[in-house]
């Protein structure tokens, strides 16, 4: 994917991974990533402050270190990272429904059986409800800045949408694009002034009324955009894709191509620039006619075989081909036609149509590497895993050679770090013209085989001549983890082993032979105190991005900016320290205010400067942001320290304004050092207002040593950012909540971490719920659990094996049957079969029985999380039923793994509010009372005495290329 290219999908298991120079997202102010499904992943937001993943090439060619789409530039910001969250046009709150109703909160003993979606309190609906910031993209040569405009929730309608479900991902048939994709309403263009402060500014105009904006792209000069327009039914468009251009200085757009009935095909990649007045665009077939019809009766039987007697361990993988008629269908919108356009119109076809699923231009513009997948696909594994061609093409659309045709991988190992045969990771130098680099493994990618070395990192230029072998660069006894470029005499090389939790950052000249690699430094990801930070990067003439290197007018060394978090025991203080290359020793020269203020360094805003960069030329853009004040954005100099301030956004929730929050640590039983964030309402008096009812919400994780369990994570000073869905809307509704409290489960040495899974789950909520209580600020008897996904499978334990700790529940999206999951989870890489004991333990449904508190299970229809099907809640409710437990299942049609559309969104927070109000406020109810059935066509609400579950189908995000796991936040 190519510079400054910005991709908005919801679905978190997108293909592509994108990049566009320090583009800010605001979701409420603050900083998003999304992260690829994975077994009961994580929260779909996670704030950028706590990535920074150093092994990438430049961020022009960014791709993903993992396979996974996440962050991983050389500052703290430099990529455009997906938004999962869908935007949507708010709705008259007397009109919320798809079928117009829509109800304030009732909470009768009998449910409130109101019928159709449900309002929350107008104190929540109001949070949720705000208008969004924009998000902003600062142009190549950083003198503009964008505000993308976004817009609010989106109507059930519009997930309402016929999606087709082929080869582990979701497609918009009408739009011939990914499903549920978000979009911008709007682009405002503003001039950075050369004394860093924000000029005026002006629209993009010319766009047809309606337009949904995606894709924006800036060319390498900074002179145009390039983005998506669709047009939907309502507003008289077909809500295909066509590509716009428009011109930065007088902000006029037009369409790309003279023809109106060119459509953009966004399936996988959609367009790149080639240079600064042409694109190569990924467009429907003009051939292509209507969509293959379904056989009315199917030719034969479904047949799977294993004769061959193959050792095959899979996933739960979802939304997967299951007959000819979806290999057709699948080849039927994925299929592109390359089209060379220019920016005067002209255009002309580029190669055969196939399913190509990236294009990627050289350094210097010349050559395209080009990605595509082709039959026999599979009816096991997503299209990640198809048949890989990966070709080298000219850059006026000449065929030059085939650098690799993987084969179907069907039976990549499930343990961690294990990855596919042959070339992978294959990127141009970032450094370098028309220099290709990609890594082999050795061990046959099984992590469980010992090798030595493990990976082999090659690299050739694009014309080798005839019988040219490629180059061995680097061998890596660990997994390859990726590269940082700088020149020809220096590059970082990363690699990482999960079961250790080891990392090395090898430092290495790429054309010295005679120079021996050195161990920079080799720590546990883990370890986040260890942590030196990421080197920052500069722009080069390419329009690439490599190692920035730093000088002194007083003395002839070279330094690295190195740009970290700053984990301390005290909480996070972001820093930037000079690093001598040579010797190692560093030189603080700044770090965040940590008394008030939580402040990091965005991106280096001087890097266009030609020749030698010197410290005292210096400038950086920043955040900053406090416990009550929202984040805004400066550029700093940082030889005078004198911040101008460039955004002045409004808070977001000033009803919330003055709320109280403090991050506390306490201790588990066995010694091990946890900690938690403490929000408190407005106003809260503990004296006066005694304890309140509390609401815990959290996520395990798993640590490899009791010390790295312990180590804060974080930072008192950070803004409370309020999402949607977030547990701190019930500040509003003065609950005290305990927001992500550490919950380590810890295997040390050679023990496996989940072996201990429930005695460490049960011990660390029990210190926490002892400290709130200690602290005065919440009832013992008014404690309330609650977690989304793999923090919901923690919730449905908790209720299990601690009932005195909490008064209910709360489950959104779990899994809760770990022999549904057999070939592994989460971060459990040993089979059903090799860890029996472990899986049924950890598994609530095999405890249902002891399950005596209320407990509210909510789940997407169309959930599309590996291992978290709907049909784990169903059946998980029916064995609650079965036992006679107090419960309710909530399934929401056409939601995923995360909630979307404003009428799920509030009738959630209403089942939510209802469910605190009932059992954890009042708490008079008995937990054995039985509750009248409540299903409605806009809802399906299953109580106590009600009947089956949703049985959505879920989604299976892309397999990972390099190792199958997502390094943790630790790590980046």
């Amino acid at each position: 994917m190519r510079l400054h290219k910005v991709y908005h999908r919801f679905s978190s298991s997108s293909s592509s991974s994108s990049s566009s120079p320090f583009t800010i997202h605001h979701q409420f102010h603050r900083l998003s990533l999304s992260l690829p499904s994975s077994s009961c992943s994580s929260s779909s937001f996670l704030s950028l402050s706590t990535f920074k993943f150093p092994g990438i090439r430049s961020y022009r060619h960014l791709r993903t270190v993992s396979g996974k789409p996440f962050n991983c530039s050389m500052t703290r910001l430099q990529s455009l990272v997906p938004v999962e969250a869908v935007s949507g046009e708010n709705i008259a709150d007397t009109a919320a429904g798809s079928n117009g109703s829509a109800s304030n909160p009732q909470y009768e003993d009998d449910l409130g059986t109101s019928g159709g979606y449900q309002l929350p309190p107008s104190e929540i609906r109001d949070i949720v409800d705000a208008p969004p910031l924009p998000a902003l993209s600062i142009s190549p040569y950083r003198d503009k800045i964008l505000f993308l405009k976004r817009r609010s929730l989106p109507p059930l309608i519009d997930l309402a949408k016929p999606e087709e479900k082929l080869a582990g991902i979701r497609i918009d048939g009408k739009s011939n694009t990914r499903s549920r994709m978000s979009f911008y309403t709007g682009i405002g263009i503003h001039q950075l002034t050369s004394d860093g402060t924000l000029g005026p500014g002006i629209e993009v105009h010319g766009l047809p009324d309606g337009a949904r904006i995606n894709f924006v792209s800036w060319s390498n000069d900074g002179r145009h955009l390039a983005f998506t327009v669709r047009v939907d039914e309502d507003n008289g468009g077909n809500g295909k894709l066509q590509v716009w251009v428009a011109d930065v200085e007088t902000g006029q757009a037009k369409p790309l191509f003279h023809s109106a009935e060119i459509y953009v095909n966004a399936v996988f990649d959609n367009f790149v620039w080639v240079d600064d007045s042409t694109l190569l665009v990924c467009t429907i077939p003009s051939s292509r006619g209507d969509p293959p019809k379904k056989p009315l009766l199917p030719p034969g039987p479904k047949i799977q075989s294993n004769e061959q007697k193959n050792t095959i361990q899979l996933r739960t993988f979802q939304d997967l081909l299951k007959d000819e008629y979806d290999e057709d269908l699948f080849d039927y919108y994925a299929t592109s036609q390359l089209v060379l356009a220019s920016l005067d119109g002209t255009m002309t076809p580029f190669g055969p149509p196939a399913v190509y699923t990236s294009l990627d231009p050289s350094t210097d513009d010349k050559y395209i590497m080009i990605s595509s997948t082709h039959r026999p696909y599979s009816y096991v594994v997503p299209c990640g895993r198809f048949p890989k061609k990966v070709e080298l093409w000219t850059a006026d659309g000449k065929f030059v050679r085939q650098l690799c045709d993987l084969p179907l991988a069907e039976n990549i190992p499930i343990a961690h770090n294990s990855v596919r045969n042959g070339m992978r990771s294959i990127n141009w130098r970032a450094d370098k013209p028309s220099t290709l680099y990609w890594v082999e493994t050795q061990d046959g990618g099984d992590a469980k085989v010992e090798a030595s070395p493990r990976d082999i990192i090659y690299t050739q230029p694009a014309e080798a001549s005839e019988g040219e072998e490629p180059t061995v660069l680097h061998k890596l006894d660990l997994r390859y983890g990726g590269i940082s470029w700088c020149d020809d005499s220096l590059a970082l090389v990363y690699e990482s082993w999960y079961k250790t939790r080891q990392l090395r950052t090898w430092v290495i000249s790429p054309e010295s032979k005679d120079v021996t690699p050195r161990i920079l430094f080799d720590r546990s990801f883990e370890d986040v105190y260890s942590d030196p930070g990421s080197p920052m990067s500069r722009r080069t003439s390419y329009g690439t991005y490599v190692i920035a290197k730093i000088h002194k007018e007083e003395d002839d060394a070279t330094y690295f900016l190195m740009n970290g978090n700053g984990a301390t025991p005290e909480g996070n203080i972001p820093f930037l320290d000079l690093m001598d290359i040579n010797s190692g020793k560093k030189e603080r020269i700044w770090q965040s205010d940590k008394e008030k203020y939580y402040e990091s360094v965005v991106a280096l805003m001087s890097d266009n400067i030609e020749g030698d960069m010197f410290v005292n030329q210096l400038k950086v853009l920043t955040s900053k942001e406090s416990k009550t004040e929202n984040t805004q954005y400066y550029i700093q100099s940082l030889k005078d320290k004198k911040p101008f301030q460039i955004t002045n956004f409004p808070h977001p929730y000033p009803q919330l304004a003055s709320l109280q929050k403090e991050m506390i640590r306490y201790q588990r039983s066995d010694g091990v050092q946890l900690t938690a964030t403490l929000y408190l309402p407005p106003g809260y008096d503990s004296v006066k207002d005694g304890p309140l009812p509390c609401l815990v919400w959290s996520y395990p994780g798993e640590f490899k040593t009791k010390e790295a369990a312990g180590q804060v994570r974080g930072s008192p000073n950070e803004f409370a950012s309020i999402g949607s869905t977030s547990p701190l809307l019930w500040l509003a509704r003065r609950f005290a909540i305990l927001s992500g409290p550490t919950i380590p489960i810890i295997g040390e040495g050679d023990k496996e971490a989940n072996d201990r899974y429930v005695e460490q789950l049960v011990a660390s909520a029990e210190a926490a719920v002892q400290e709130v209580i200690r602290r005065g600020v919440a009832h013992p008897n008014k404690i309330a659990v609650g977690g989304h996904s793999y923090g919901a499978f923690m919730t449905a334990n908790l209720l299990a094996h601690a009932s005195h700790l909490f008064c209910c529940g709360i489950s959104r999206s779990g899994a809760y049957n770990r022999t549904l999951t057999p070939f592994g989870f989460q971060n459990e890489d040993r089979t059903l079969w090799e860890a029996t004991n472990t899986y049924i333990e950890m598994s609530p449904f095999m405890s249902a029985n002891k399950i005596k508190r209320p407990i509210l299970l909510v789940h997407g229809e169309e959930d599309n999380n590996s291992g978290t099907l709907t049909m784990q809640s169903d059946r998980f409710y029916n064995a609650l039923k079965g036992h006679g437990a107090l419960c309710r299942l909530v399934v929401l049609p056409y939601e995923s793994h995360g909630y979307s559309s404003r009428e799920s969104i509030m009738h959630l927070l209403w089942e939510t509010d209802r469910w605190l109000q009932k059992y954890c406020v009042s708490n008079t109810s008995e937990l054995n009372a039985k509750e009248d059935s409540t299903e409605t066509a806009d809802s399906k609400v299953i109580a106590a005495t009600g009947g089956g579950g949703g049985g959505g189908v879920a989604e299976a995000a892309e397999e990972p290329e390099n190792g199958g796991y997502s390094l943790p936040r630790s790590l980046l």
